[in-house]
């Protein structure tokens, strides 16, 4: 018996230790580059940023680059080479690393690359990504809210089986919240661990939330600065808010990122995104307009509701015509144009959508009721397809079963997509 206990008593100890090492997971970086990240700060027809993380003993990086010809024969002379510009985080509760971002550019629209990034000596893997199309061409994106909370355990299955189901989506939008405490570089290692290779194929356009923020010692809305440091976003965006207010053109569609955390808190910085968000709906050359960002403009949970956010920025929506509004914050999922009670057919108007795929989890508040469908207590991932007049919107549970779907037709640059309803069971 008392052999019995001991080994008992052992086996408790390893698999405390397992436990606890598997808990406290190290995430500190290394002289081989991790957090590989493809975003965009340019035209995606010609361009592609990459932006990866070594320790601080690194202090120069490298792209490489060409075109994918299924040739094992991809190092030196034929891969193009770029060197980065290199910068330095460092944080009180975290180890100082370097982060290296390179631009490839003069790329061909609609081809398959293949890139890796080292120092010369320690490189990645190869990884592919495809450049977007240079005429209207079919094609699929991913739409995720907010991961937030116990991101390795539980969020990265549902990124990765969003990749399972549409592995060849041209881009990833995150609606904020990716992390739960700013400034956290665990946290931060957990997002990146979830995502792994599919950063590093798929480009991300993020959207900041309230957990990206922090107030610093003179108590002022801080962005974090992994921020910036691990995501190379274009300049095109408002002054102070360059890279977290920012678009993109992708084929026939703008998406356009807000930062919905200094509009709720900020009134300078709520009505200067709003004269910049006019003027970039007006001179929109682009048929489809989405608009992402993090705190819904109708809230779909309990005691929340952004009034100044709506009533500022519902009539831009309106007047330009902006099909669909993907957004986080609310930890349910919704959907809805809140029209007028007893309206029926095809209609023109927003979409508004709320979801969350990570697991932190709100009450529906149904009550004043203005969404069509609604869900709570359910991870998801949104499939969203565009074909020249016709966009395809799906939303997944985590186990991949459907669980939302309309579509949204084109009939005039001037107006914008009308809904109809895909759902079998209504």
């Amino acid at each position: 018996m008392k052999i019995k206990k001991i080994l008992l008593s052992i086996s408790l100890l390893l698999s405390a230790a397992i436990y606890n090492q598997v808990k406290a997971q190290n995430f500190n970086a290394s002289p081989f580059p991790d957090r590989i990240i493809l975003t965009w700060s340019g035209d995606p027809k010609t361009t592609q940023s990459v932006t990866w993380r070594t320790d601080s003993t690194v202090r120069i990086g490298y792209g490489q680059i060409l075109l994918e010809s299924s040739s094992p024969k991809l190092e030196k002379p034929d891969a193009k080479e770029y060197q980065a510009v290199t910068s330095t985080l460092k944080g009180k509760e975290y180890q100082s690393a370097n982060y290296h971002s390179i631009t490839f550019s003069d790329l061909q629209p609609d081809r398959l690359y293949t890139y890796r990034v080292g120092d010369g000596k320690n490189w990645s893997e190869w990884f592919q990504f495809k450049t977007a199309p240079a005429t209207d061409k079919p094609f699929s994106f991913i739409y995720l809210g907010d991961a937030q909370n116990d991101i390795r355990s539980k969020w990265s299955r549902v990124i990765r089986k969003a990749f399972t189901t549409h592995g060849d989506a041209r881009f990833i939008i995150h609606a904020g919240d990716l992390i739960n405490r700013s400034n956290n570089d665990n946290e931060w290692g957990e997002w990146h661990f979830g995502g792994g290779f599919i950063n590093g194929m798929i480009p991300s356009i993020p959207s900041s939330g309230n957990h990206e923020y922090f107030r610093d010692e003179q108590r002022t809305l801080t962005l974090d600065p992994h921020w910036q440091a691990q995501y190379t976003l274009p300049e095109n965006g408002p002054e102070r808010l360059k890279e977290s207010v920012y678009y993109i053109d992708y084929s026939n569609v703008r998406v356009i990122s807000l930062n919905s955390q200094m509009i709720v808190l900020d009134s300078t910085s709520l009505k200067l995104q709003a004269k910049w968000l006019e003027e970039v709906l007006k001179n929109n050359p682009k048929k489809w307009t989405m608009i992402t960002y993090h705190h819904p403009i109708y809230s779909t949970a309990k005691g929340r509701d952004n009034k100044e956010f709506r009533e500022l920025f519902k009539p831009l929506f309106d007047k330009y015509h902006v099909d669909l509004l993907l957004q986080g914050h609310d930890h349910t999922y919704s959907r809805g144009q809140n029209l007028p009670f007893g309206t029926s057919g095809k209609v023109g108007g927003p979409m508004y959508v709320v979801s969350v795929a990570g697991p932190k989890m709100y009450k529906v508040d149904v009550n004043p009721k203005w969404m069509d469908v609604f869900a709570e207590d359910t991870q998801l991932f949104q499939i969203i397809s565009v074909n020249g007049d016709d966009l395809n919107y799906t939303a997944y549970k985590a186990s991949g079963e459907v669980f939302d779907q309309f579509k949204l037709k084109k009939t005039s640059k001037n107006k914008a997509g009308e809904f109809t309803d895909l759902r079998k069971n209504k």
